[in-house]
């Protein structure tokens, strides 16, 4: 057991994850704005709420005790050491929204953090390749370093108009969802069972297909392909089992931990709504949409008002034991 907790509160690195949910929220109402002609407004205020809590989570985290030994640490360690990947996956998400006000401040920011997502994402490859950790500690959040950051990168690069590197980035995350997929896979299928505090990271496993298929339809333009079919059946075929997997969710105590779920949800909704958009299905179709947007978004808001009770009573600053 972690006895940290007892000397120096610690924020521990999912915390993030609340950025990166409202980022992803942003940009379902943003394709919202696109597609369904919702207001404008919405997404952007909802950007405005995920810059503030990108920054907010940072400042907190860098003011707690133990400098630049406890951030090492906290790479380290292998249950919450993959969740440093969130912040410039969130930089990054940021950042390309920004290009469409300023290009040259958003493409700075782009180059950015894909600098620092690969400096990230190789290191983190390097330790799984040399340091051997138990089964026990892998959980849905090793995704995050090399599929969502590789991903995410290509999407940003697309939108600043890099369409060749983003491929190259979009390649990669597909080989590590392989990859790094079917460890996690076996892992969670042959045990030990996975603890209640890390259970909503099995969304996270079910986040690939939408987020290539975000990535793709900005590489591609939004121009529909036989490509965008696979990952949609893909993505349906990963949602599904988590409906037998809700009673699970429900009976499990509730922690910042469920940030996991969010972007799952918010990326799902994204790819979703252009999927519908795209098959003009007429008015039956744009109702689809607009049930997809809502029910992302009353998960979010749903775990966003359940954290706000975490924050008044200190619980995102404790670290949990492992």
């Amino acid at each position: 057991m972690d006895t940290s907790t007892t000397t120096r509160p610690r924020l521990p690195l999912n915390a993030f994850g609340i950025a990166f949910g409202t980022a992803g929220i942003a940009g379902t109402w943003t394709a919202a704005s696109v597609e369904l002609g919702s207001p404008r407004v919405i997404a952007e205020a909802l950007w405005g709420v995920a810059t503030l809590a990108w920054l907010t989570t940072i400042i907190r985290y860098l003011a707690r005790p133990g400098g630049v030994r406890a951030i090492r640490d906290d790479l380290r360690h292998p249950v919450f050491g993959p969740f440093a990947a969130l912040v410039p996956a969130v930089g990054s998400l940021l950042s390309a929204h920004v290009a469409g006000w300023l290009p040259l401040v958003g493409a700075v920011g782009v180059w950015t953090t894909a600098v620092v997502s690969t400096v990230f994402g190789a290191w983190f490859v390097a330790s799984l390749l040399t340091t051997p950790r138990a089964p026990g500690t892998l959980h849905g959040g090793y995704l995050l370093p090399t599929v969502a950051a590789s991903l995410l990168t290509a999407q940003s690069l697309a939108t600043i108009g890099q369409p060749t590197l983003a491929v190259g980035f979009f390649a990669a995350g597909i080989l590590f969802w392989l990859l790094i997929g079917a460890v996690l896979l076996v892992r969670t299928a042959t045990g030990p069972a996975i603890p209640p505090p890390l259970f909503p990271t099995l969304a996270i496993l079910s986040a690939p297909p939408a987020v290539a298929g975000n990535a793709w339809w900005t590489i591609s333009d939004g121009a529909w392909s036989t490509l965008d079919t696979v990952l949609v059946g893909t993505m349906v075929a990963f949602l599904l089992p988590h409906v037998f997997l809700v009673t699970r969710y429900l009976r499990t105590g509730f922690a910042i931990g469920f940030w996991a779920m969010t972007f799952t949800a918010a990326a799902s909704a994204t790819y979703g709504v252009r999927a519908i958009i795209a098959a003009d299905a007429g008015t039956p179709g744009v109702v689809a949409a607009w049930v997809v947007v809502a029910a992302a978004t009353l998960l979010v808001a749903t775990i966003a008002v359940r954290s706000i009770g975490l924050l008044r009573g200190g619980g995102v600053a404790a670290r949990p034991a492992a």
